[in-house]
């Protein structure tokens, strides 16, 4: 059973990457989800799904690992605070630049920012070489 879940992670991990790579920002964004649930799968698959022995239980038993679970349970809510930051940011991003992709993106933000104009560019004397922008 545990090949299933590892061959389930490694597909996973395939897609998420395949995802990242693509020039769709909300492909993106998804393929960071999707890759840090192959993550988590694959962690708890290392941890073994059947242990050898439980706690508090009869010699016989078996039982899960519990510090794979303990570390992908937190991952897990890490992860999806991460997921909702970058669909606010993929938000954020349609609002102002209306475009998805990432080459839309990297023009934006090569760009001078708007508040700084061309004729400050000079050093003021006594200032150190520092140029701060207009307030």
């Amino acid at each position: 059973m545990e090949w299933v879940a590892a061959l389930t992670a490694g597909g996973l991990a395939g897609l998420g990457l395949w995802m990242l790579l693509d020039r769709n920002l909300k492909r993106v964004v998804l393929g960071i989800g999707v890759l840090g649930n192959a993550i988590n799968l694959g962690v708890l698959t290392a941890g073994r799904l059947a242990g050898d022995g439980a706690a508090f239980a009869s010699v016989g038993a078996t039982a899960a690992n519990p510090l794979p679970q303990a570390l992908v349970l937190t991952a897990i809510v890490i992860g999806f605070g991460l997921f909702v930051f970058a669909l606010a940011l993929l938000k954020r991003t349609r609002e102002l630049y209306g475009d998805r992709s990432t080459d839309a993106v990297s023009a934006a933000t090569e760009e001078p920012a708007p508040d700084w104009q061309a004729g400050q560019e000079e050093e003021e004397p006594g200032s150190g070489g520092r140029r701060e922008p207009p307030s």
